[in-house]
């Protein structure tokens, strides 16, 4: 969640409140633009897709006698490296603004269509995504090293201090898809990486159980909570197969099973049979690697297939990030902890509800 002060938390969490947008258009460093004009705006955010993020703006084509129109190379909202960088605002007393930074997004399309500019803009990690390797791609050094090798310059790498680094074998080679490099060598550490707000790139050990940032209940800040209708047999492994090779080119393996509790727990009626899914890496040259993968592995599959899902319809909060833990009423009146998945945030308060897909965490 993105930090604000107790007095802008208060009233969004507790009653209604004035909403701001401030854009701006940024290019190689250079502010092109400090105030786009928006007439609708719009986030969403999905933890299943490589880049999660994805922002869409409609913009007048003249506004304050300025053409907006992406005409020229350096043009504010044109989609030649240009930035743009969004900050959210909550109305205080006295007529004062507190703005908080909700991200950076890198501009991939502008059309006009009539009066209007229609914009499309993603998450950082598309200047990775889109940077295929022309050539093999050698690691050398350490996890870490290797990371930043396939992010920057694109990105800033900030690594928390606590993830405990290792050497990388020889002899790996990753070629074309840099962005599957980059996921690879995550779940090889294992790792998780977050865009934060400020336009870098969190790397952090995987997220144990979190204490829930906020609480959504039925009938609180316009709620509803709603059990989705949706359920399906497919990508539901029971089991995790995580394989490697020793310095002396021994093939090893763990395998971690889903838990018995779960509907889709291995030894339950789902299947009593085991249903891998295997994750090969040369990165992995010790059991207690294999190991720890695994388990990281199964833990992100359980949370995609096997939890209970929820839709839910709120007032609009723009501190909330996929991947954030929250207590959820539903409306049985029973409490769950679930973690966000995904998301669609108005970022103007004429844009209606925001919208949660969130999956509970027992």
């Amino acid at each position: 969640m993105i930090g604000v002060s107790a007095a802008a938390a208060e009233l969004i969490e507790t009653r209604s409140y004035s909403t701001f947008l401030a854009v701006e258009s940024w290019r190689g460093g250079e502010l092109l633009a400090d105030d786009v004009p928006t007439s609708a705006a719009s986030e969403e955010s999905d933890r299943s897709l490589q880049v999660p993020e994805r922002v869409t703006l409609t913009v007048p084509r003249r506004d304050r006698g300025v053409s907006w129109s992406p005409v020229a190379d350096d043009s504010p909202l044109a989609a030649n490296g240009q930035l743009l960088r969004v900050q959210l605002g909550v109305g205080l007393a006295g007529s004062q603004v507190e703005y908080f930074q909700r991200g950076w997004f890198v501009i991939q399309e502008s059309e006009v269509s009539g009066d209007d500019v229609s914009i499309s803009a993603v998450g950082m990690l598309t200047l990775i995504d889109e940077a295929r390797l022309v050539s093999p791609y050698q690691p050398s050094s350490t996890l870490a090293s290797t990371l930043r090798g396939l992010i920057e310059p694109a990105l800033t790498v900030n690594i928390d201090a606590a993830l405990l680094d290792r050497a990388v074998p020889g002899g790996i080679n990753y070629d074309e898809d840099r962005l599957g490099a980059v996921y690879e060598l995550l779940d090889a550490w294992p790792a998780d990486i977050r865009t934060t707000e400020d336009g870098y790139l969190s790397v952090t050990a995987p997220a144990g159980s979190s204490a829930p940032v906020r609480s959504l209940t039925n009938g609180v800040g316009g709620t509803i909570v709603q059990a989705t209708g949706h359920s399906t047999r497919e990508s539901g492994y029971n089991a995790v197969v995580a394989r490697g090779t020793m310095a002396d080119g021994t093939q090893i393996q763990s395998v971690t099973f889903a838990t018995s509790d779960g509907p889709k727990g291995y030894g339950g009626p789902f299947n009593p049979l085991p249903v891998p899914y295997f994750f090969e890496s040369p990165l992995l040259t010790t059991v207690a690697q294999c190991k720890a993968a695994s388990v990281t592995i199964m833990a992100r599959l359980q949370r995609q297939s096997a939890a209970r899902t929820f839709e839910i319809e709120c007032v609009p909060d723009g501190r909330l990030q996929a991947g954030d833990v929250v207590t959820v009423t539903t409306d049985d009146w029973t409490d769950l902890d679930c973690s966000i998945e995904s998301l669609t945030l108005p970022y103007r308060a004429d844009g209606g509800a925001q919208t949660l897909r969130v999956r509970s965490l027992t």
